[in-house]
């Protein structure tokens, strides 16, 4: 037998085994277990060309805009205290007042997200799918918002790019009890903080599977989190549940906290892809939002703080506060990519640490909601009256 014909049969043997497998299940990861970690993650903002569609009347003004009409060049003679100072408090501790600016809420029938409550609305969208009754109001607030709109948005941009590169930032989803990545009708999902890096190809760009993460659960042990879900047709779904995840921009800690969130994830063996929906809390958004990005970094796209809060609160549309009946979370849908990744053994917390760990609602800021104070009070040095009010 010479060489050629011994490779050939070699080959044939390997292709036959092959086919044996894929036989059985292609798609049944080894021990019923797959794993994934986080590489990107942005709000679910739909967009058509230039924004035609969904903000036919332009994009919102930001933080220098507005400044410049509330304290012009050519007014009296003004102090730091009374004006850019003023305007940090305005935008740290806002309150409901009418700030006399319009604001741009997305429109159009058309949205990314989930029906979050099984029912079709007068206020709900339309996926691009064609499924009715996505609830998704955070969209209505930053669809407008240059900064959420991509490709060329600063937060939407460094958003997805600190998920990859800040560790504190390391979700992991473990996917247990996967009888196929086609359909499994009984799938445990957890929810961990990893500890590692993740590997990247050669360009630095793009996340490579297979690399090991080890769990933190000392640090990061209430982000662990465990609910129940199903795979259909190449899809997880999972049920209902609130979540707490980390995301800190440029270094600086802060979480978000999700109500009734939900994944709807497309599962590959080396990536998964889709949404995470549910119900975000106003105030832990919009501390989130002011600790990660100073004004310096919302006028990149045009963001005004006091306005999104305004909107946001406008918007809110679940979980009325029961003393003041005002809602305290808004419907939302996060677009989500994972790549597959080995969970260390050894890192895996033990049952003692999973039953002392304590979940609880995070810090919020001030009062919530805030009073609502006369802008005439509050900033005295305010040049004229702002025509186009809300």
């Amino acid at each position: 037998m010479n060489a050629l014909t011994r490779n050939f049969l070699m080959w044939a043997v390997t292709l036959s085994s092959c086919g044996a497998a894929a036989a059985a299940d292609p798609s049944a990861p080894a021990g019923g277990t797959i794993a994934y970690a986080l590489t990107n993650l942005h709000w679910a903002i739909y967009q058509t060309e230039n924004g035609k569609v969904e903000c036919p009347e332009g994009f919102n003004e930001g933080n220098r805009e507005q400044f410049k009409k509330l304290y012009p060049e050519s007014g009296p003679k003004r102090t730091l205290l009374g004006t850019q100072l003023q305007w940090e408090v305005e935008s740290w501790y806002p309150t409901l007042a009418d700030d006399g600016f319009k604001f741009q809420e997305a429109r159009g029938p058309t949205a990314l997200g989930l029906n979050l409550d099984g029912k079709v609305g007068a206020n709900d969208f339309t996926s691009p799918s064609g499924e009715p009754g996505v609830d998704n109001q955070l969209y209505r607030a930053l669809g407008c918002i240059k900064n959420y709109r991509g490709p060329d948005g600063a937060i939407q941009f460094f958003d997805d790019e600190m998920v990859g590169k800040d560790q504190y930032n390391r979700i992991l989803i473990e996917l247990t009890g996967v009888e196929s990545l086609v359909n499994s009708p009984h799938v445990q999902v957890t929810m961990y903080r990893g500890r590692d890096r993740l590997l990247f190809d050669a360009t630095g760009k793009k996340v490579v599977p297979g690399g090991s993460q080890r769990i933190d659960w000392r640090w990061g042990a209430r982000y662990i989190q465990h609910f129940h879900g199903a795979i259909v047709d190449g899809v997880l779904t999972s049920e209902p549940v609130d979540i707490l995840y980390p995301w800190a921009p440029f270094y600086l800690a802060t979480d978000e906290y999700m109500r009734a969130a939900r994944l709807r994830l497309k599962l590959t063996p080396t990536t998964a892809e889709g949404l995470i929906a549910g119900y975000t809390d106003v105030e832990t958004w919009y501390l989130q939002m002011m600790k990660s990005w100073s004004t310096h970094h919302q006028n990149y796209g045009q963001t005004s703080a006091p306005s999104l809060y305004r909107a946001m609160r406008r918007l809110a549309d679940a979980y009325p506060d029961p003393k003041t009946a005002a809602n305290t979370a808004i419907s939302s849908a996060l677009r989500a990519e994972f790549t597959q990744v080995v969970i260390v053994p050894s890192s895996r917390p033990s049952s003692s640490v999973l039953t002392a760990r304590r979940s609880s609602e995070p810090y919020r800021g001030p009062p919530d909601p805030r009073p609502p104070q006369q802008p005439s009070a509050a900033l005295p040095e305010r040049g004229p009256a702002v025509a186009g009010s809300n």
